[in-house]
């Protein structure tokens, strides 16, 4: 039997520990970026994943794609618009993936507004970061700025919310 390897990660990025090695075999991360401990441990073609993913949206047929299976499926569609440059979309990050792990009933998305700056106008997005909650397509909430407290509060309201409608 293969032992497992721990590695403790302090920075997320993307879905990838950044201190956990492509090891081509079972790893068991212990995650402490929020202060939590989480044992987890996944392999998916040899590369280490937590669960829950944020699927970053750089071209129309994505989003179309993204907001369609929302839709069809009956799920919140949790869309944050980012600019690479912006030092609170870069602290909001982790915790915007962190929440795509823990809501794994939502749909978590990026958009980065430089890459598709008429599409964010058309969502009326002034500010970075800007996420922007949806149920069948209409905004249900919106946060503007990067409070992280805050984002993690509506997240929770709107998922009790898709709670009580079901």
């Amino acid at each position: 039997m293969i032992q497992p390897r721990i590695w403790s990660c302090r920075k997320l990025m993307g879905n990838h520990c950044t201190r956990i090695p492509c090891c081509r075999k079972v790893c068991s991360c212990i995650c402490c970026c929020s202060g939590r401990n989480k044992t987890q441990a996944w392999s998916q073609k040899g590369s280490c994943f937590i669960k829950g993913k944020v699927h970053p949206v750089s071209r129309m047929e994505k989003w179309e794609e993204k907001i369609t299976e929302a839709n069809r499926q009956g799920k919140i569609l949790v869309v944050n618009f980012k600019a690479s440059w912006c030092l609170p979309c870069k602290k909001i990050a982790p915790i915007y993936q962190e929440l795509a792990s823990t809501y794994t009933s939502m749909i978590f998305v990026t958009i980065d507004v430089e890459e598709l700056a008429e599409f964010s106008h058309e969502w009326n997005v002034d500010a970075t970061p800007t996420v922007v909650f949806l149920k069948d397509g209409r905004q249900m909430d919106k946060l503007v700025g990067g409070d992280a407290a805050e984002l993690q509060k509506k997240t929770a309201a709107v998922a009790a919310l898709l709670l009580r409608q079901s």
